[in-house]
């Protein structure tokens, strides 16, 4: 099997994937913040991360992965302005901030399902994981990294020479320069590591701690929970390349000035943005926020928006507009209409398409190549049905689409009688009848299609 090489934020190239343990990985993954339904620009993250653990899967490595609900701490800047986003969602709703996060929280659990995304091993919300947050504040202050200001604790990044190393961040020209939102800051990049009762007095979660009643910041749960769930090394964390400036950098800082371990985690992967026209970044508000349920309204299936995904790698910007999934719609139906013709048992992998389609994979999770492979296999005549099933099933451990589910529509008889009524129309014909007989067909949630054989009956 080809040696599985990954693109390192860290390193800015390539590496072959050598986990810190033979045989088995531990892959965090930053989760949603549940103020809201994610939009399908933040499902591209899960894909793309469902996809990167399918393929370690695939390679043989037994992996343990962890995702985060964030439902407390994070403000409406990724740094520390503004309001905690779960705050932010209750007044909209006029909801406590638990109802908020539950209802969300079960809304994204949901999208995961549909678009075949497998659950990870541990599901790990921010608010069940107060203890450790403050227990790591404790280590950091005990080693000399946090100071007190303003009822708030924060962390010195001055205190660590390398800090701002996964974004590359220069900060010289920031040494002393303070933040006009926060004057309790003592360089720009400092962050909180817990908030108190003096900022945001109607915040909704607060627990007791030795630094006052409050609440953690946003970056202190992901690296508590990791280091619980994967220990104060692992091998792989995961997100949005919008994370790379001010979450990650500030999660690896505080990781490794309390652990003494470096690096903190081994490998960096993130994807990039879900973009519209003039490459404008999808977000919860405006015109452009875009769910999972917007394109099932608009009778798209989940799996069609997975598909779109594969399309592109994964650190390269998918553009994103209704034409450009209507034509992953019609190649995902296309499939699933081969798969089902060759559908049988007894086959056998083919070596040729296998070795291309592990080589694409491996490289870096290279799936619109590893599609192409799919296709280029329906291209070849020689080939047995079963064979090419069984071919097919193997790909559909990494691209997730399902394969070995589909079955055959059971049509209505009523469907099918208004189609053979629509058949004898155009025989004779009788388009006025056979446009009214196909209206019929689709108000009743069928689409048909005329051949030199006949017609094809689909649903919608």
């Amino acid at each position: 099997m080809n040696k599985l090489t990954l693109y390192n934020t860290l390193a800015r190239k390539k590496e072959t994937f050598v986990p810190l343990k033979k045989g088995s990985v531990g892959m965090y993954c930053c989760g949603p913040t549940v103020y809201n339904y994610a939009h399908v620009g933040n499902l591209r993250s899960y894909i793309f991360e469902d996809v990167l653990r399918r393929v370690l899967e695939f390679n043989k490595f037994k992996v343990k992965h962890v995702t985060n609900i964030t439902d407390v701490g994070h403000l409406t800047s990724d740094a520390d302005v503004g309001e905690d986003k779960m705050l932010k969602g209750a007044k909209r709703e006029k909801k406590t901030v638990w109802q908020i996060a539950e209802f969300y929280t079960k809304a994204f659990k949901d999208d995961i399902i549909k678009l075949n995304i497998k659950n990870p091993n541990t599901w790990s919300k921010a608010t069940d994981h107060i203890k450790e947050q403050i227990t790591l504040i404790q280590i950091l202050e005990k080693k000399g990294f946090t100071y007190q200001a303003g009822g708030n604790v924060y962390f010195d990044t001055s205190s660590v020479k390398d800090y701002g190393k996964l974004a590359k961040l220069d900060l010289k020209a920031d040494t002393k320069e303070r933040v006009e939102e926060d004057k309790n800051k003592k360089n720009k990049h400092d962050f909180v590591l817990w908030f108190t009762k003096s900022k945001f007095q109607d915040q909704g979660m607060k627990w007791k701690s030795p630094y006052g009643t409050g609440y953690p910041g946003w970056h202190i749960e992901c690296s508590a929970m990791s280091m619980k769930y994967l220990g104060k090394q692992f091998d792989i964390h995961c997100g949005g390349i919008d994370h790379i400036p001010v979450h990650h950098t500030n999660e690896i800082v505080q990781s490794e000035s309390a652990t003494g371990k470096k690096p903190w985690v081994k490998y960096w992967l993130h994807n990039e943005f879900l973009v519209l026209r003039k490459g404008e970044k999808m977000a919860k508000s405006g015109d452009n926020f875009i769910t999972l349920q917007t394109l099932e309204e608009k009778e798209f299936h989940p799996l069609d928006y997975r598909y779109f995904c594969l399309g592109t790698h994964y650190r390269k910007p998918l553009m994103f507009s209704w034409d450009a999934l209507e034509s992953a719609q019609n190649a995902r139906t296309r499939l699933f209409d081969r798969v089902l013709e060759i559908k049988s048992t007894g086959g056998k992998v083919l070596p040729k398409y296998g070795k291309k389609f592990i080589q694409e994979i491996n490289n870096d999770l290279n799936t619109p190549n590893a599609l192409a492979i799919v296709w280029d296999l329906f291209k070849d005549k020689k080939l047995k049905s079963n064979d090419m099933y069984t071919t097919l099933l193997l790909f559909d451990r990494v691209l997730g689409l399902g394969l070995k589910n589909i079955t055959k529509d059971k049509i209505p008889q009523n469907v099918t009688k208004l189609a053979k009524e629509r058949l004898n129309a155009r025989q004779d014909k009788d388009w006025k009848n056979s446009d009214k007989l196909r209206d019929e067909i689709n108000k009743l949630g069928y689409d048909i299609e005329d051949s030199a054989e006949g017609y094809t009956i689909k649903k919608k």
